[in-house]
């Protein structure tokens, strides 16, 4: 297993650290953004229509929880089940950029904000 690093490219869209994802460590996923097969996500291809690295930089949703994109049944099912607060997570990024969450998450082993 590769050793957790902060590394900026590693946050995904929608604000999760995948630098802390186990999957990711073992090389066996390139993270959010680098993942050509996470066509699914309209989270990623959302910041990628709009040019933005996360849902931190959009300027049409000051609260992420009001886009549909964003706070959707999915991410709310995967938010209840791993106690995952990825609103608190843009709302890091927006307070620290990308390259103080990825080095808080890093620091605190973390894939995401709990709840």
């Amino acid at each position: 297993m590769t050793e957790l690093q902060a590394t900026p490219e590693l946050v995904a869209r929608c604000g999760l650290y995948c630098g802390a994802c186990k999957s990711c460590l073992n090389g066996k996923c390139p993270g959010c953004r680098g993942n050509s097969r996470a066509t699914w996500c309209t989270i990623r291809t959302c910041c990628s229509d709009k040019g933005i690295a996360t849902c931190a930089e959009c300027a049409e949703f000051a609260d992420p929880r009001a886009c549909g994109k964003f706070n959707n049944f999915m991410s709310k099912i995967f938010g209840l089940i791993f106690r995952s607060d990825r609103a608190a997570c843009i709302e890091q990024i927006r307070q620290l950029g990308l390259d103080g969450h990825a080095k808080l998450m890093a620091d605190r082993k973390a894939h995401t904000i709990r709840h």
